[in-house]
């Protein structure tokens, strides 16, 4: 999928060279996430609809991460 995908990295990544993050790249059935510090090391893949899933209880109220 690396070589097919646009990877995107947060805006939340951080101040210097922003490399502290993850980098993910959506498919339409899969997404794909490597760590943007060893982009060249694994990558892990998800269901799409389970990493949607994921994302929104992230951002559930009741995550406490508002």
């Amino acid at each position: 999928m690396s070589t097919l995908a646009n990877w995107r990295k947060s805006s939340y990544s951080g101040g210097g060279d922003g490399n502290a993050c993850v980098e993910i790249a959506a498919g339409l059935i899969q997404v794909a996430v490597r760590d943007s510090k060893t982009p060249a090391r694994a990558t892990l893949t998800f269901p799409a609809i389970a990493f949607t899933a994921f994302l929104d209880a992230l951002k559930s109220p009741r995550s406490g991460t508002r």
